[in-house]
């Protein structure tokens, strides 16, 4: 990809060199280094020199990176942004957004570095205040967000995710804190033991810990209301969102709000009930049957979200990502039989492997195995879960691991799949 600024054009990519091309090293291409000199480039600079070519000073930039939550978070400080007012920008898994139109469909988390500058600039040139961002850990051992000069960066938890990529648990966790241990501004998840930063402008937010902002209390009758204190004031707000996760990520949405702008908290969590959600993040397709879709693929994602209908009898449909992380799957089928009545276990995106192996990873975690229906044509499953639903009182169909996603990836291909699709279409 190529990126212009001052009549300088810049590329990583090696096959789009030219005399007239600035090639940026990064930690990608680096091993291409020596085809890049001979195709004879203008210059080469390394990705942390791009910045000094480029002038970001007019926008603001937010970055959210955690195993879970980002998505909402970050959706809900671009919702609450605009609402007040404000010109903003946001890119993540979703798409990429210029003050609420959709300037392209699902992308990585956060891109590559060119390609992240020129979203940027797109933000700038159309009058954006704010520029808000996911922030995977892929992006911060790659360097996909060097030389951005961040405003605030928000942390919303670590659990175990991605360890196809990063090998360990400690060093995914060092990744994730390395993110935060320069000195700008920084908001924090308290709650969150495995969390190290630089405590230099930092802030917090929490549900049982001390801190900057502290949920003094929340309820989810009809809905979700939440107590909130910081400092001396105290503002209470309310949302359709429900789970104890959702209050995590609200509060760090307002704090993130009241700590980039100059609006007061109490205009700030005014608007919070404004804000719907997140298509596929604990959406709710139907009452009657109650089912929901959630994008939850890790064994923390799945307990949070079946941990918010304790009241119900939870009938749970889901799998595990192919040529992933394989030391999740037996937690994931554990919370499984930890919290849900019902188990239908299928394929989610099986990529290059074999969609039997994981399903027996899965069943790993699972001690009454007898009781557990796996099916792994997807559509089957879900259809046969709803079924089934009908038959229990009281009960929720949660359809774990996908979301709004509108494919599967089979081998190398994107099937077009969507679980919400399957879901409408059988009801009508």
């Amino acid at each position: 990809m190529t990126i212009n600024s001052n009549n300088l054009t810049f590329t990583d990519d090696t096959n789009e060199i030219t005399n007239e091309t600035i090639f940026v090293s990064n930690p990608l291409n680096q091993k291409y280094i020596e085809v890049a000199k001979e195709k004879n480039p203008k210059d080469i600079i390394d990705c942390s020199e791009l910045s000094q070519y480029f002038d970001f000073n007019s926008i603001k930039i937010v970055g959210i990176t955690g195993t879970n939550g980002k998505t909402t978070t970050a959706a809900a400080i671009y919702s609450f942004l605009l609402d007040l007012g404000y010109k903003v920008a946001l890119l993540g898994t979703r798409g990429f957004f210029i003050n609420e139109s959709k300037q392209e469909d699902y992308t990585f988390t956060t891109p590559m570095q060119i390609d992240m500058f020129n979203k940027i600039s797109e933000a700038i040139n159309n009058g954006c205040e704010y520029f808000i961002t996911e922030v995977s850990s892929h992006a911060i051992h790659q360097n996909r967000i060097c030389g951005v000069d961040f405003e605030l960066k928000v942390h919303t938890n670590i659990t175990s995710d991605h360890l196809d990529y990063h090998g360990t648990l400690e060093e995914y966790i060092r990744v994730k804190n390395s993110f935060f241990q320069d000195d700008c501004k920084k908001l924090i998840n308290r709650d969150d033991k495995k969390i190290k930063i630089n405590m230099k402008n930092a802030f917090s937010y929490g549900l049982d810990s001390p801190s900057t902002y502290k949920v003094q209390a929340f309820s989810f009758k009809e809905g979700t209301s939440i107590v909130l204190q910081n400092v001396a004031k105290m503002v209470t707000f309310n949302s359709d969102l429900r789970g104890t996760f959702n209050v995590y990520n609200l509060t760090a949405a307002v704090a993130s709000v009241d700590l980039i702008t100059n609006n007061s908290l109490e205009e700030i969590t005014q608007i919070v009930e404004n804000f719907a959600g997140v298509s596929g993040r604990m959406e709710t397709l139907s009452h009657e049957p109650y089912i929901i879709v959630d994008f939850a693929h890790t064994h923390d994602g799945m307990k949070a979200v079946m941990e918010s209908f304790k009241d119900k009898q939870i009938i749970v449909v889901f799998g595990a990502g192919g040529d992933r992380d394989r030391t999740k799957r037996p937690l994931m089928g554990q919370i499984a039989q930890n919290l849900a009545k019902h188990i239908f276990i299928t394929s989610d995106n099986p990529r290059f492997e074999d969609p039997d192996q994981i399903v027996n990873d899965i069943l790993k975690g699972i001690e009454q195995v007898d009781e557990v229906v796996v099916e792994l044509n997807r559509k089957k499953a879900i259809l046969h879960a709803i079924d089934f639903s009908k038959t229990i009182p009281n009960s929720v169909v949660l359809i774990l691991g996908k979301g709004d996603e509108e494919y599967q990836i089979i081998y190398d291909q994107k099937v077009p799949f969507s679980d919400k699709k399957i879901v409408l279409d059988y009801l009508g």
